[in-house]
């Protein structure tokens, strides 16, 4: 038997760009939770935005872009472990036009020199430096040594004493405040004329790949790529606006910024942040002070989970479902999330950056052997084959190089 499977053909698409859904989904529940993250200080008040406020602060920074020149295909960088301003950047470019670039926050200088020179980025938006990495400082080696590269944004540090968020020095740096009140040199009109201008089709978003073998290669996606595969990620998991989406993956990463935040937001669900990066106990806190109903990882993170010694103090009786992804789960492993965790819809996802990123994935009705031995059957509207590298010809079940192609990828 050849090595060919097809997905439904019969799923509809989305055919808007990512700007316009989102619109769409903050007016249908403008008061329900979109984006909730985690206070650092035990304490603190989260900070939270319902879709109408979120709506609200992705037209200001979209207005803010305008009023800087930022034009329709510019490269506009985001280095930065997870926060709100993150999520609020993506959908503001996705507004605007703008390539967003997901920069890793693990990159040395000259990663961040390479990628910046490579996609001719015109803005990088920089986290504040913390005590692992300087971010203000190699930002601005960035600046002198990238022709291309215009402009500096700080992000805040929001008066944590362990973050240190840049002070502009020249006319090319600024605050992520002081861009934000650029907004006000362009009246609401402006932006709906340039999202009038968007398609689907348009690229909106440069994703990295693994640089192991030698410097990252960019992938460049589309409106209607990230957002189709995301959001029929979310039908698959029955995601609705009652959900909680509980995100300790990271968003430079498609893992956090397509199956996280395009998938949940287009169904009117709330995203949750737990915190920069991942701690196994703050993923589980978030899951029980917000009400997680889905909890995203690789293995490895629910092993760490699991691994608590106050594992079993946690209320996570809201969680029904989740995303593992990155390896193969051990079946043990599998087991205790489902029935310790509470995810019996947990499902296993597989594909590549480059194929937007979703190709194969298990459905809640697959029984344990097949979600901790497969990596699924084919998305909606994808077709998978396994061919011969060498000539294109479609194999006999059993080989070993795979390719997807469809509405998504």
């Amino acid at each position: 038997m050849l090595s060919y499977t097809a997905g439904d053909t019969d799923v509809p698409l989305l055919e808007e760009t990512i700007g316009a859904n989102f619109e769409r989904v903050a007016a249908r529940f403008p008061l329900r939770d979109a984006l909730i993250e985690a206070a650092v200080v035990p304490g603190d008040e989260a900070r939270r935005w319902s879709y109408e406020k979120l709506n609200d602060d992705v037209d200001r920074l979209a207005r803010a872009l305008l009023a800087m020149g930022v034009a329709k295909g510019d490269r506009v960088g985001i280095w930065s472990p997870n926060c709100a301003e993150w999520t609020i950047l993506q959908y503001a470019t996705a507004k605007v036009g703008a390539i967003l670039v997901n920069v890793n926050p693990a990159y040395r200088s000259h990663e961040l020199e390479f990628v910046v020179r490579q996609n001719g980025m015109r803005m990088l938006v920089a986290a504040p430096s913390d005590k692992n990495s300087d971010y203000v400082a190699m930002a601005r080696e960035a600046l002198t040594s990238c022709p291309e590269l215009r402009e500096l944004v700080f992000l805040p540090d929001l008066g944590l004493d362990m973050l240190n968020a840049g002070e502009p020095q020249t006319d090319a740096e600024l605050t992520y405040a002081e861009l934000l009140k650029r907004a006000d040199d362009v009246v609401p009109s402006a932006l709906k004329a340039r999202m009038a201008e968007l398609d689907p089709h348009d690229p909106i978003n440069l994703q990295y790949t693994s640089g192991t073998t030698g410097f990252p290669k960019g992938a460049t996606l589309t409106h209607h790529n990230i957002l189709n595969n995301g959001n029929q990620i979310g039908r698959l998991l029955g995601y609705t606006e009652r959900d909680r989406v509980v995100l300790p993956v990271p968003f430079y990463h498609c893992f956090g910024m397509v199956i996280g935040n395009l998938n949940a937001l287009s169904f009117g669900a709330a995203t949750i942040i737990p915190g920069r990066g991942f701690t196994p106990a703050a993923a589980l806190e978030a899951v029980q002070d917000f009400g997680g109903t889905s909890l995203y990882g690789v293995p490895t993170m629910f092993i760490a989970e699991l691994a608590l010694p106050d594992f079993a103090s946690y209320d996570l009786s809201t969680l029904r479902t989740g995303v593992m992804a990155g390896s193969l789960c051990p079946i043990e492993v599998m087991e205790r999330v489902i029935a310790e965790m509470n995810m019996r819809d947990v499902a296993i996802c597989y594909g590549m950056t480059e194929t937007s990123p979703v190709s194969t994935m298990t459905l809640a009705a697959d029984t344990l052997e097949q979600r901790t031995t497969t990596v699924g059957r084919t998305m909606p509207r994808l077709e998978s084959k396994i061919v011969d590298p060498g000539t294109g010809e479609t194999l006999e079940r059993g080989g070993s190089a795979s390719c997807a192609r469809g509405a998504t990828p």
